[in-house]
């Protein structure tokens, strides 16, 4: 088994129950897959009980890092927050993991994301980000499409809360990825995207606000993770945070890494640079994406460089 494959796991939500079957397989991706997928969705599929057994997978995945060079020189590119909402506490710096009790922005505009994987329902974490159709959702690339085969049944529930959906379920009408993702799951690209029907009557941003992202934003920044981890210690039902001085990584990417101990269901929750705690807002500069087996309590996310930034123009004008 490559060797690459057992050191580099991805928390595509996290739990042991297929583990063994993905873990074997090889992903088969044609060269010039599409980077975007249609959504299948069935209405009412989930119930609040669906949502609280979707299965947190644990995963690994080989690196891309030798197929797609990461451009980080370009200039950046910043997109402001939409609206600040209520007010926060301020927490802890740096933390390793724990629950979000701050308020804030952060809490309307993260979530997770729930999706049928095959025959199983699985999970992820997505956050709302400000976009021309205010109806955007960023994710990882993996939340939106895995092993050759896109996601069915995507929604994404804000603030989500033990299986209650305090703003409602928000219904994908198409996903994205950056093409490097959605051709060969490069791992230095994971990052995915939603659009989002509208929802009695209001965009999503509308609801609950979004947050401002950055492209090409540079390494090496005082970071706020959030997701909601699904595995043990875990259990899905809170918003968790990590936050500390990220460094690059000098392994198998071009990720961002983080001091945190979040575990799989976390994927595709959100990082910020220029955070503010007193009001939960900040710039949105990666995703949880994945970590090495053999570095425990650290989280790598990847570079929004131009490949990001290409599938994100693609998906808020969609």
């Amino acid at each position: 088994m490559n060797r690459h494959r057992t050191a580099l796991s991805v928390l595509l939500s996290a739990g042991a129950l297929v583990a063994g079957v993905l873990t074997a397989a090889t992903p088969s991706i044609a060269a010039d897959a599409p980077a975007s997928f249609r959504q299948q969705h069935t209405q009412g599929f989930w119930t609040a009980e669906r949502m609280r057994e979707a299965t947190p997978l644990d995963v690994t995945a080989v690196p891309g890092a030798a197929r797609t060079p990461v451009a980080t020189s370009a200039a950046p590119t910043a997109v402001a927050p939409t609206a600040a909402l209520s007010a926060a506490s301020p927490t802890a710096f740096p933390q390793a993991g724990g629950a979000w009790t701050g308020g804030g922005a952060v809490v309307k505009t993260s979530g997770r994301v729930f999706f049928t994987m095959g025959s199983r329902t699985a999970s992820c974490s997505g956050n709302s980000i400000t976009s021309a159709n205010g109806s955007t959702v960023m994710t990882a690339g993996h939340c939106v499409k895995y092993q050759g085969a896109w996601h069915t049944n995507w929604v994404f529930v804000p603030a989500y809360n033990n299986g209650s959906a305090p703003y409602g379920q928000w219904s994908a009408t198409k996903t994205f990825a950056t093409d490097q993702w959605a051709a060969s799951e490069d791992m230095n690209m994971d990052v995915g995207l939603a659009v989002v029907a509208p929802l009695n009557g209001q965009t999503l941003s509308q609801a609950v606000g979004a947050q401002g992202v950055l492209f090409n934003g540079g390494y090496n920044k005082k970071m706020y993770s959030f997701g909601f981890p699904a595995a043990a210690p875990y259990d899905g039902t809170k918003l968790v945070y990590c936050s500390g001085n990220s460094g690059k990584d000098f392994l198998l990417t071009k990720d961002h890494g983080l001091g945190c101990n979040m575990t799989g269901g976390s994927s595709g929750g959100p990082w910020f640079q220029d955070f503010n705690e007193a009001t939960g807002l900040g710039t949105q500069v990666s995703v949880n994406s994945f970590g090495y087996t053999f570095l425990p309590n650290r989280m790598y996310g990847p570079y929004l460089g131009n490949e990001a930034k290409a599938a994100y123009d693609k998906a808020q004008t969609s």
